[in-house]
C-alpha cells in the first residue's frame, strides 16, 4: 500500500507550474501546460499532486507564471484539507518584491523560480525539499526517493538526490544524462546532448547498473536520464541557489558535482514527459487500451481531481470500443473507437470518432441557446451530426458543425488555416473554435 494514514511534515514539495509550453500549442494557447486536460476528466497537475498525497506528503507549493488562470482555478476548487490538518496545496505566483522587482520579478528558469520563493519554503520548517515537474505522467512513491536521499544514517545522507530512468540514446538526446558510481553517486552530468554524439561517450549504463534494474544487456546502449525530480536538504538548496543560475539542469546540478554529495535514485516504471502534441495524443489514446502502462484504477494510489456534480453519461444506440467516456456526456447513435470523450461532451447522430481525444466542455448550453444555434450559421458546443473525426484532439468548448470531416487526408505534418492546427500529423481543434457545417481537412 502506498497510502498512509499519517503525513510527514519534514518535507515540503515544490511543483513547477510550467513555462510557455510552446511545443504543446495550441493546447497551451490559453492555459498553462499543467492545466491541460488528461484522461478525459483530469489535468496534468493532478499527477504530481496525487503522487505527493499518496506518499504521505501534503505540504505542496505550485509555482505559476504563464497563463495560470485555469490552473489556479483548478487547484482552488480541487484540493482542500480540513482545519485540523497542517497540510496545504498553495499557489505561489511570480510577484514583485523588494529584492526582485520590475524586470527581475518573472521566473527565469526552474532554479530561479525556487530561489524567489525560498523564504516561503523555509518558513514551513522542513528538512528536505522535493522539487517536481507539473507536466509528467508517472506514479512514484516519493518515500522511496526520500529513503535513497537519507541513506542509512546522518553520515550517509545525500545533499542532493536526482531521480533517474534508463532510456535509449534517441530519447536521451532531450534529457540530462548522468554517469554514476556503483554506490549511486553522480560522477558526471550532461544536459540535453541533442545531436552531439560525442557527448554520449562514457555515459552508457554499465552492466552492474542494468542488473540493479533487473535488466539484461540491451542491443543498444542505455543512459540514465534526469527525470526532473529532485530532493535537496533545505540548507544545501539554499547554498546551491546562491550563484544566481536560472536552471537546475543546465547550470545548478552540474556545478554541485565535486562539492556536494549528489546521489541518483533509480526509478523503473512508466514515465512520460508530455512535451509535444504527438506525445500527448499517444499517451492519452493509450489510456483507453485494455492494458495501459499507466493505471488510473489503482485503489491504493488514486489520482485526485476536481469533484464535479455531473449526471451519468447517456448513450443512445452508440457503438463504443476501447474508449474512455467521462461524466455528463450525451452520445446519440455514434461510433466511438480508441478514443477519449471528456466531460459534458455532446456528440450527434451518425458521428464516427476514432483515435481522438474530445476534451468536452465547461458548460451545457440551455435549450434556448440550442434553438438559437439552429437559426444562425454557427454550430452548438459539441460534435454535430454526421461528423467524421480521426487522429485528432478536440479542445474544450469547440463547436464542430454537421457533416464535418477531420481526418488529415493530405497527411500534413504542420498546417494552420485559422480553424484547425496540425502538429506532427495530429489535427487539433483549438479551445472554443468554431468549425462550420461541411468543413473538411
Amino acid at each position: 500500500m502506498i497510502r498512509r494514514k499519517t503525513f510527514e511534515y519534514s518535507v515540503t514539495c515544490v511543483i513547477m507550474g510550467g513555462g510557455a509550453g510552446t511545443r504543446l500549442h495550441p493546447l497551451t494557447q490559453r492555459r498553462a501546460k499543467p492545466a491541460v486536460p488528461l484522461a478525459a476528466k483530469f489535468r496534468l497537475i493532478d499527477i504530481p499532486i496525487s503522487n505527493c498525497l499518496n506518499s504521505g506528503l501534503n505540504r505542496i507549493y505550485i509555482l505559476t507564471q504563464f497563463n495560470s488562470t485555469s490552473l489556479n482555478r483548478h487547484i482552488y476548487t480541487s484540493y482542500h484539507f480540513d482545519r485540523f490538518s497542517r497540510g496545504f496545496v498553495e499557489i505561489l505566483a511570480a510577484q514583485q518584491s523588494p529584492q526582485y522587482h520590475v524586470e527581475h520579478s518573472w521566473y527565469e528558469g526552474t532554479a530561479d523560480a525556487v530561489r524567489k520563493n525560498l523564504t516561503r519554503v523555509k518558513d514551513t520548517g522542513c528538512e528536505d525539499v522535493l522539487i517536481l515537474s507539473g507536466d509528467q505522467i508517472y506514479r512514484m512513491d516519493f518515500r522511496e526517493i526520500l529513503g535513497t536521499h537519507r541513506g542509512t544514517g546522518e553520515s550517509d545522507r545525500a545533499h542532493v538526490t536526482i531521480a533517474g530512468l534508463l532510456v535509449p540514446r534517441e530519447r536521451a538526446r532531450s534529457f540530462g544524462i548522468m554517469r554514476i558510481s556503483p554506490e549511486g553517486e553522480v560522477l558526471a552530468f550532461i544536459e540535453k546532448p541533442g545531436k552531439n554524439d560525442a557527448l554520449f561517450e562514457g555515459l552508457e549504463a554499465p552492466p552492474e547498473l542494468l542488473e540493479r534494474f533487473g535488466m539484461r544487456e540491451s542491443r543498444e546502449p542505455l543512459y540514465l536520464a534526469n527525470m526532473g525530480i529532485y530532493v535537496f536538504g533545505v540548507e544545501q538548496l539554499e547554498e546551491a541557489l546562491e550563484g544566481g543560475a536560472p536552471d537546475f539542469g543546465k547550470e545548478v546540478l552540474p556545478s554541485l558535482l565535486g562539492r556536494m554529495r549528489v546521489r541518483a535514485h533509480l526509478f523503473q516504471g512508466y514515465w512520460e514527459d508530455i512535451g509535444t502534441i504527438r506525445a500527448f495524443h499517444q499517451a492519452n489514446i493509450e489510456l483507453a487500451t485494455p492494458s495501459p502502462r499507466f493505471d488510473f484504477y489503482r485503489a491504493d494510489a488514486p489520482i485526485y481531481t476536481r469533484a464535479r456534480l455531473l449526471p451519468a453519461t447517456k448513450l443512445e444506440r452508440a457503438a463504443v470500443k476501447s474508449s474512455l467516456i467521462a461524466d455528463g456526456c450525451m452520445i446519440d447513435e455514434a461510433v466511438i473507437e480508441s478514443s477519449l470523450i471528456g466531460v459534458r461532451s455532446i456528440i450527434g447522430k451518425g458521428c464516427t470518432i476514432r483515435n481522438t481525444y474530445v476534451m468536452g466542455a465547461d458548460y451545457y448550453e440551455s435549450g434556448e441557446d440550442v434553438q438559437a444555434h439552429r437559426g444562425r450559421s454557427s454550430p452548438q458546443v459539441g460534435i454535430g451530426e454526421g461528423t467524421h473525426i480521426e487522429n485528432a484532439i478536440i479542445d474544450k468548448n469547440a463547436q464542430v458543425g454537421r457533416n464535418v470531416s477531420i481526418t488529415n487526408r493530405q497527411e500534413h505534418t504542420t498546417y494552420d488555416d485559422g480553424r484547425v492546427v496540425i502538429r506532427e500529423g495530429i489535427v487539433v481543434v483549438p479551445r472554443g473554435a468554431v468549425i462550420p457545417d461541411g468543413y473538411s481537412i
